[in-house]
């Protein structure tokens, strides 16, 4: 168990990531490898306003995209830096080509390897084959062409493991392509050998179907999954996700989704996850902040977040709804407990003006979220509890129509058996 947790310990040495703060794009893009790095730089480019921020993650893309065969990502980095790096960042067509006439002759090694296990009928070595060309042209950047050919190894699977290994392939592909209905699929055909999955890679599978549950606006359903995953997750799925993201994915939808037991019981008190809140203090601050109902404090915190926030790649079209999730469900919480609350007092507590906050107590009353009228004249908010007393004779009514209808239903069954109609009618069928 120790090894499997140092990967967490590790990275709780460094700064947390996600901040009020600027983003630091190195250490940001050091929790991540592969094209999902590059992905997460090029976004941070186009979606950031701060020039030096957009040409250091244009300079860091461009060096990592170099270190693969993807010479059609390489195309649009440098068009996007558009020279404003210098001659060292420029269009670098001896590498290029090189490249180009690397992966031709690669391509046609794979198909001549290939063509011959399909002669000789070996499942394994054909499996194999269509595996390299799923590589290959994921290294290309031709996740289409990946896709199919990771698929296809499916009818040459002998092991429970191949396929899980088929299935990880064909997640990985689809989050880059972004087709979540192809990784909700996948995650249920590896899921269907449990036996054979290790922590890792229940861990992976878990955070691949939260990423699918976010894109689809399932935010319970997401949160559980990030919320169940192991803390064996670690920097195993750097290709797809950091720990710091479990946190933070996990941490914002249970709080737009979980009512106040469950944030208490499956977030607060929950072991594993915590390994992970570690990593990111702020969310970890904000959560204690909202059940602890210090709504300022969670909100003000939540608007120092959101700036980097709107980077993330996988988040950023979801900021804006989470956000209100979570500041409606505080607005509810803060008016639950009383039967009158002065909207003056209320308005300091969010921070905001007493005409703010009379408009976003309406349409949560209009929208049957909060049982209360509004007193516009005196700015106060009176809750409509339910009557207790007509609520207890009802009940009391109901109680005894239940009881008489089972009071007949008895007499009847009794008269049935007494002129054994019961077995009369058995008898006839």
């Amino acid at each position: 168990m120790d090894t499997d947790d140092e990967p967490l310990s590790e990275q709780q040495q460094r700064k947390p990531i996600i901040s009020g703060e600027q983003l630091d794009i190195e250490a940001y893009a050091g929790l991540y490898t592969g094209r999902t790095k590059i992905s997460r730089l090029i976004f941070i480019a186009d979606k950031c306003d701060i020039v030096s921020m957009k040409l250091e993650a244009l300079r860091m893309a461009y060096d990592e995209i170099k270190k693969g065969e993807n010479t059609q990502l390489f195309r649009e980095v440098v068009q996007k830096i558009n020279g404003r790096l210098g001659s060292d960042y420029g269009s670098d067509v001896s590498w290029t080509s090189a490249v180009v006439r690397r992966a031709e002759q690669r391509k046609e090694k794979l198909e001549s390897e290939l063509n011959a296990y399909r002669t000789n009928l070996i499942k394994e070595s054909i499996r194999m084959g269509y595996n390299d060309f799923g590589d290959f042209y994921y290294a290309q950047g031709a996740l289409g062409d990946a896709f199919k050919n990771y698929v296809r190894t499916r009818d040459y699977c002998t092991t429970a493991t191949h396929i899980i290994h088929m299935c990880l392939n064909a997640i990985l592909v689809s989050i880059e392509m972004g087709q979540f209905a192809h990784v909700t699929s996948y995650v249920s055909k590896a899921e269907q050998n449990k036996a054979d999955l290790d922590p890792i890679t229940i861990a992976k599978l878990q955070c691949a179907a939260g990423l699918a549950h976010l894109e689809a606006k399932r935010y319970k359903l997401a949160a559980r999954k990030f919320l169940e995953t192991a803390p064996e997750l670690g920097n195993n799925y750097s290709e797809v996700i950091a720990a710091q993201d479990v946190a933070t994915y996990g941490g914002l939808c249970a709080l737009a989704s979980f009512d106040r037991s469950e944030l208490k019981a499956k977030v607060i008190d929950n072991i594993n996850f915590r390994n992970f809140l570690e990593l990111v203090p702020e969310v970890r601050e904000l959560i204690h902040d909202f059940y602890s109902s210090h709504y300022a404090s969670c909100l003000d915190r939540l608007g120092n977040l959101k700036a980097n926030l709107l980077l993330d790649i996988h988040l950023h079209d979801h900021v804006e709804t989470l956000y209100t999730e979570i500041r409606n469900k505080a607005l509810i919480q803060y008016t639950d407990p009383f039967v009158s609350v002065d909207l003056n007092m209320m308005a300091n507590a969010f921070k905001t003006t007493v005409a703010g906050i009379q408009k976003e107590l309406e349409a949560l009353i209009t929208d049957n979220q909060i049982q209360a009228r509004i007193d516009s004249h005196n700015k106060i908010l009176y809750a409509r509890h339910a009557d207790q007393r007509k609520a207890t004779f009802q009940r009391v009514l109901q109680t005894g129509v239940e009881f008489d209808r089972d009071v007949r239903a008895m007499l009847l069954r009794a008269n049935l058996m007494k002129h054994d109609y019961n077995f009369k009618a058995s008898r006839k069928i």
